[in-house]
């Protein structure tokens, strides 16, 4: 136990770091990674949302996904299995990025901002954790989305290969696919820092099961630290880095990506916690699935993606007047869901 609490420690120590050297070298800062961000930017450049200034293949999402498939095929845990309630997952996935965007970031970004100095990310982990509590008791009240089954090996393979194909993309710039405005791109480290950074992330949450829904679902149920203490590491990784180079700073005002509307803040999170518990773990948990050959949540990443242009197209990010109608909607989503896929002894 002391060896696998040392390991998740070390390994989220090191994701921290990283985070902090990629807004060193040019990621927007309290940004070092952000699983939703990342997602939307690469929805941007597939043409899904028409905010062109968000639109960029993030090399961090390709090396996440290889890295973690690499671990786990080395490992022999690359399963292939799916087949739970896809459609379902799928705009459950949508509600989970519609209200991380409501927030401006996805769990991990939320403890990066913390990092930096956020403390708007403290009504975000309120809301979130509340979120989760909710998701909880419907667990607990017999929610369920089935269970999954055998599948074919090539579908396992799908979203890894679409991670080649859109690295090979980001190479070679075809004109179809937009990066950019003019070519002036979002802030981002360069390809090899990013791409590196990723990999290294992919095989650490792999190997230790990194989950901040996880992390705070057991923690409440079963007074279980282990995943808590990867996302704590990250926290005092990033902290100190951010410190080092002078990225720290402390306050609600002024923060890079960020809003203070304190109630859009909570209750984005909130949809995003609740809805991520009834997938089964956040949006960096569902990376690490799919790379291991979970196909549902491989259709859970569309579903992210497709929320991301959902998000900009209808102006549902951030304080946007339409931002807090549509987290109340997607609130009442959730209830029917969690209420309807009780599974009754």
């Amino acid at each position: 136990m002391k060896n696998r609490k040392l390991m998740i420690v070390l390994g989220g120590l090191i994701i921290g770091v990283l985070s902090g050297l990629l807004v060193k070298f040019g990621n927007l800062g309290n940004m070092g990674v952000c699983i939703a961000c990342f997602l939307r930017d690469i929805s941007g450049s597939l043409g899904l949302h028409s905010t062109s200034k968000l639109a960029y293949i993030r090399p961090e999402i390709i090396g996440i996904v290889l890295g973690a498939f690499i671990a786990a095929f080395v490992a022999k845990e690359f399963n292939v299995k799916g087949g739970s309630s896809p459609f379902i997952r799928f705009l459950l996935g949508m509600t989970v990025m519609i209200g991380a965007l409501a927030f401006l970031g996805c769990p991990m970004r939320m403890v990066l901002r913390l990092a930096g100095g956020d403390l708007n990310a403290i009504l975000g982990i309120a809301g979130f954790s509340a979120g989760i509590l909710v998701g909880i008791f419907f667990l607990n009240k017999g929610f369920t989305l089935k269970r999954n089954y055998d599948q074919p090996k090539a579908g396992g393979y799908m979203l890894v290969a679409i991670m080649v194909a859109l690295l090979v993309a980001l190479l070679a710039r075809p004109a179809f696919l937009i990066f950019g405005v003019d070519g002036k791109l979002p802030p981002a480290a360069p390809i090899a820092l990013s791409l590196t950074a990723g990999l290294v992330a992919g095989v650490v949450a792999q190997k230790t099961r990194l989950c901040m829904v996880g992390g705070i679902r057991d923690i409440i149920l079963f007074k279980d630290n282990y995943l808590l203490l990867g996302f704590l590491s990250i926290l005092l990784g990033a902290f100190v880095t951010n410190l080092a180079f002078g990225n720290f700073n402390i306050g609600f005002e002024g923060q890079p990506a960020a809003h203070n509307v304190w109630y859009i803040n909570f209750v984005g999170m909130f949809v995003a916690g609740w809805g991520s518990v009834l997938l089964g773990g956040c949006p960096l948990r569902q990376l690490i699935l799919s790379s291991e050959g979970n196909v549902d949540s491989s259709v859970t990443i569309m579903g992210l993606m497709m929320g991301a242009g959902v998000a900009h197209n209808l102006k549902l990010v951030a304080a946007s007047p339409n931002t807090m109608p549509a987290l109340v909607i997607l609130t009442v989503f959730l209830l029917f869901v969690s209420l309807v896929n009780r599974e009754v002894v």
